[in-house]
């Protein structure tokens, strides 16, 4: 029997709807790549290989951490950018990305165009610490300490504008100290050189220092966000002495955009999961890391709006990519 044109297309149409699905149904078929732009051993890849293990077992495929340090966290994201829109590469996205927004005039990429947000994962806050033979005990006592050594204290960063490195800026705006920026390709070699005794102080990512904090080879003088970290209750903010102070930094995940929508909230939906497990929240607790549950939109509309805020710091600051 002939059908008529129209319900011929009907029926064409119809059997064509669970298409786009079924790619999603299909993935992932495969291991997954998970680009960081840090060394291995910092902050960023030490969460992510949390989150990683999670993803590997409810998604039945590996999810391979790939570091790629360098560009301020460029090269990675130039890596995603570049990739397949097909749910195999993901980005950990960091608030280094909303800060290069506005500090390099020329990349060949547009993060809030080119990376579409998946979900957020975890925040943590910013240490200000020294090495065990500087005096200082507290943040009012390292001003004092930088204030009668002028220029002869040098303080790390895990990177050129990075987060650790506008923290550092709006310290030193706010006291009027004369201290030497140190920038690090990450926090890892960092923490080396401050457990050597090569750089006196530093700006970093919590989980990163935490082990050498709590063994005493480096002293916390200070967190930068507005509330103390329950992980230590003992350490004061920055905010206590010098009042409004306030910088956490977050990371969450992105991926190519067009990455199809099925597969983005079928990410999401374990990335929450992994984040409302007792076991993954223990473990970044222990390290000092906050879940950040979201939708991709809100993950969106927080990146959004960060952006916004350091590139008020960074013109202010006058800062350029070195």
């Amino acid at each position: 029997m002939k059908l008529p044109r129209r319900r011929f297309l009907q029926l064409a149409g119809a059997a064509a709807l669970p298409a786009l699905p079924a790619i999603a149904q299909a993935w992932p078929s495969r291991p997954i790549r998970w680009v960081v732009g840090y060394p291995a051993g910092g902050s960023t890849d030490l969460v992510s290989r949390i989150m990683a293990q999670w993803l590997s077992e409810r998604l039945g495929q590996t999810v391979i951490i790939e570091n790629r340090p360098g560009g301020g966290t460029n090269l990675a994201t130039q890596a995603v950018v570049n990739a397949p829109a097909d749910g195999y590469t993901l980005l950990l996205a960091v608030a280094t990305n909303a800060i290069n927004v506005t500090l390099y005039e020329s990349l060949p990429f547009n993060f809030l165009r080119d990376i579409d947000p998946v979900a957020g994962f975890a925040e943590f806050p910013l240490v200000m610490e020294v090495a065990a033979a500087v005096p200082a005990r507290n943040i009012a006592e390292f001003i004092a300490y930088a204030k009668a050594n002028p220029g002869k204290i040098n303080i790390a960063s895990f990177g050129t504008a990075t987060i650790s490195h506008l923290a550092i800026e709006m310290f030193k705006a706010a006291t009027g100290v004369d201290i030497v920026h140190v920038p690090y390709r990450g926090g890892a070699p960092m923490v080396t050189d401050m457990l050597g005794g090569t750089i006196q102080a530093g700006a970093d990512a919590l989980p990163n220092s935490l082990p050498h904090i709590r063994r005493g080879a480096l002293r916390a003088l200070a967190m930068t966000n507005a509330t103390r970290s329950p992980i230590l209750p003992d350490v004061p903010t920055v905010s206590e002495t010098l009042a409004g102070f306030d910088v956490t930094t977050w990371s969450g995940i992105g991926v190519p955009r067009g990455t199809p929508t099925e597969i983005i909230e079928r990410l999401n939906r374990e990335i929450n999961a992994g984040l409302a497990n007792p076991a993954v929240m223990a473990r970044l607790a222990e390290v000092g890391a906050t879940p950040i549950v979201m939708s991709p939109a809100a993950f969106g509309a927080m990146v959004a709006a960060d952006t916004q805020r350091w590139a008020k710091v960074v013109r202010r600051a006058g800062l350029k990519p070195e």
